[in-house]
Order: C-alpha cells, then structure tokens, then sequence
C-alpha cells in the first residue's frame, strides 16, 4: 500500500518529473504533485510523493540538498477542518 509523503523546502523550479526520478531512486513512485498558489500559478515549495517504500525515501532524503535547498520529507499528516474562506 503506498504512502504519501510530504516534501517540503522544494526549489521553486523544481518539477514533477524530476521529483518521480529522485525518490524512483528509493523505491516505486505511484504519483509526485507539487502544489501550486491557486492565485498566482506559482509553486508554493512543497509537494506531496505517494510510493511503497516510504521509510527508505524519507531515511535517505530528509535533510538532503536537492537544487540548493535541503529538503524536508516526511509521511503527510491527514488534512483536519476546512480551508476556511476568504470572507
């Protein structure tokens, strides 16, 4: 059963791509999605990872650079209340 990971301190020009081929190193990535500003468009520097292997990806990549920035990586915690509005 694959587990999500939560990526964070991403470089802004960082792609999905290239986060599939950094954690494929470390085991079966089912999907990479990077969040973007719903605003702006922009990355907002994290970005969620599912894979099996998720203890492996989070042993050798937490705290590691990646584009000039040491990443965070560690299993997502589940969402709890809402987003709230802007009103």
């Amino acid at each position: 059963m694959a587990q999500k990971l939560y990526v964070g301190n991403l470089p802004f020009t960082a792609t999905e791509d290239q986060l599939r081929e950094l954690f494929g190193q470390h085991g079966t990535v089912q999907s990479a999605k990077i969040i973007m500003d719903r605003d702006s468009g922009q990355p907002r520097g994290f970005a969620f990872v599912e894979m099996d292997d998720a203890d492996a990806a989070i042993q050798a990549l937490d705290r590691k650079p990646f584009g000039g920035r040491d990443l965070t990586v560690n299993i997502a915690k589940p969402r709890t209340g809402g987003g709230g509005g802007r009103w």
